[in-house]
């Protein structure tokens, strides 16, 4: 046996001495410890797409519109979209000036990772304006909003969130993004106060282009008069990204 290879066993039995040394040390201790690794994470969602008239003509970019539904539409039937928001809209023939993205959640819940690279995908194959990205959602959906706006508040152009909620601690996240929030007084799937906190707390940390629009007579039911209001698109597709309206 060599003695470089001598070296080697030595250092060894040395290094696992100290290592179980360590171990009777710590043993009873609370340790700070780091652990990082790159994991890659396979999604899936099935959605509708629906490209502007127009859209075939010329290289205009578009703006885009990610729906996001509520709780009663989860699975894997794309027809159950068409009942709210704007896949209801265009199914009625509703004359609508962007791209619509309305994906499917499979189950209960909004996949964030998911959805962001969902629009990955469509800003990289088709025309989009990337500074008039939009995100509205109902419900579940509009938690969905909220939770994809904070996650990624630079990538969007303006939300609306209908009847969800939020967390509070990400207002200055969002501060700087124009929101119309709405919600029913009356709403009891999801308590108005959901959305009430996060304007409170969106104002304190200096939001200057929130607005919320409190239905006094409306149960859970606010996005059909929210969607059905021209306002409320004249307003979304004024937004751009860099803060200045189109015109």
């Amino acid at each position: 046996m060599n003695a470089q290879l001598l070296c080697w066993m030595a250092a060894l039995v040395l290094v696992a001495g100290v290592a179980a040394g360590d171990e009777k040390k710590s043993a009873g201790k609370q340790q700070e410890k780091t652990f990082e690794k790159e994991v890659k994470v396979k999604v899936k969602l099935n959605y509708l797409l629906y490209l502007p008239e127009g859209y075939d003509k010329g290289d205009k970019a578009w703006p885009l519109v990610l729906f996001l539904h509520g709780a009663g539409e989860t699975g894997k039937d794309l027809n159950r979209l068409k009942k709210h928001g704007p896949p209801k809209l265009i199914e009625a023939k509703k004359d609508f000036p962007a791209i619509v993205v309305s994906p499917q959640a499979p189950q209960l819940g909004w996949n964030v990772q998911a959805l962001d690279a969902l629009l990955d995908d469509v800003v990289a194959n088709y025309k989009v304006d990337r500074d008039r990205v939009y995100v509205t959602g109902l419900s579940m959906g509009g938690f969905g909003t909220w939770a994809l706006a904070a996650a990624h508040p630079d990538r969007f152009a303006a939300i609306i969130p209908i009847c969800g909620g939020g967390n509070p601690a990400d207002a200055r996240k969002l501060k700087d993004l124009p929101i119309w929030v709405f919600h029913g007084a009356k709403d009891r799937a999801v308590p108005v106060q959901r959305s009430q906190v996060m304007v409170k707390a969106l104002k304190s940390a200096g939001a200057k282009n929130v607005q919320f629009t409190l239905y006094p007579d409306l149960d859970h039911d606010s996005w059909t008069t929210t969607y059905d209001n021209p306002k409320v698109w004249k307003w979304l597709f004024e937004q751009k990204r860099s803060g200045k309206k189109e015109k």
